[in-house]
């Protein structure tokens, strides 16, 4: 009997075409509505793999109903939807997709940061609705981002990728990570700084980090009035990294001029969710790693980390529970 795939979103035929050979595979056939849950608790019980997105909670919940389940290969870098430790302890594999990705993240990163600071798209919406009738000297000012500090808290892959694109723009750079890293100090012209110090000498500040229990609502209420009033804060990387309802208030209060914001605690985020009504926070529905490119790339390594498992081999992207 061949090993059992349930695949949790609706994939192109081009990326699973090669596991029909050796597996039976079933799958959510929705590409933009996520699999029920309790059509994931039935698929689950009797698979030998599963492929999932961060749309998925794998809990412990879950992963008690896989009897035979071998492996969890997760389309994302980031495994927060997933019970690494239950997996674990039942000699069950986690893998995500890292490296593909880094570039691509990074360029949205920057380009986020480039339409906070320069108001693009409040200025989008004011021409469109018809209020541009005259140019005056401070319509629609922003933040410059040449010669800027750029504060970068958690210097991995996509972290080191967006301070090489920040030195185009001869900005100054300071960042904060778990562990200093010497080497690429010397390399990106980067200086570290703790992240105290970090917020309040930086312009622009941008979140890099997984979730984790540790960096859970990291970014708060005491952190941001460390900031700068003329300060950006930026997210590309998990909601829950931030307080939402201490950024709402000092946005809100001008303690910081503005957030650029491509994740949220709980996603999608509601269309009612108070960091949607305010005119300085510029938001997108976590596009970070949306190319074409990058996201085939990723469906590609996920498929390849599920029938790496599946062989018995040990899968290229193997999370471990001492990197959660």
């Amino acid at each position: 009997m061949r090993p059992k795939i349930y695949i949790t979103r609706k994939l192109p035929e081009q990326i699973i075409e090669g596991l029909r050979g050796n597996f039976d595979i079933r799958m959510w056939d929705e590409e933009e509505i996520p699999v029920p849950r309790e059509v994931l608790e039935e698929e689950v019980k009797e698979v030998d793999g599963l492929l999932c997105l961060l749309t998925e909670q794998i809990d412990e919940s879950l992963i008690n109903r896989a009897v035979n389940l071998k492996i969890i290969a997760n389309m994302a870098v980031g495994h927060n939807n997933i019970d690494v430790h239950s997996a674990t302890e039942r000699g069950i594999m986690v893998t995500n997709t890292p490296g593909v990705l880094t570039e691509t993240t990074a360029d949205l990163t920057f380009g986020l940061l480039l339409a906070t600071a320069r108001r693009m798209m409040e200025a989008a919406d004011y021409l469109k609705s018809g209020k541009w009738e005259t140019w005056s000297p401070m319509q629609l000012t922003g933040q410059d981002v040449h010669g800027a500090t750029l504060g970068i808290i958690g210097l991995g892959r996509i972290g080191e990728a967006l301070a090489k694109r920040a030195k185009g723009f001869d900005m100054n750079l300071v960042y904060f990570n778990r562990s200093r890293k010497y080497e690429q100090e010397k390399e990106l012209g980067i200086d570290y700084l703790p992240i105290e110090k970090l917020l309040q000498v930086s312009d622009f500040v941008c979140i890099l980090l997984p979730l984790t229990p540790d960096t859970a609502y990291m970014i708060g209420k005491e952190q941001l009035k460390l900031m700068k009033r003329t300060s950006v804060l930026i997210n590309t990387a998990r909601g829950g990294i931030i307080d939402e309802k201490a950024l709402y208030q000092a946005l809100k209060d001008r303690d910081i001029w503005a957030a650029g914001l491509d994740v949220f605690e709980e996603e999608p985020v509601s269309v009612d969710h108070p960091l949607l009504t305010l005119p300085n926070v510029v938001t997108l529905p976590h596009i970070g790693s949306a190319s074409i490119a990058t996201r085939m790339k990723m469906a590609a390594l996920a498929v390849q980390n599920l029938a790496d498992g599946l062989a018995g081999d040990t899968p290229r992207n193997l999370v471990l529970l001492n990197k959660t």
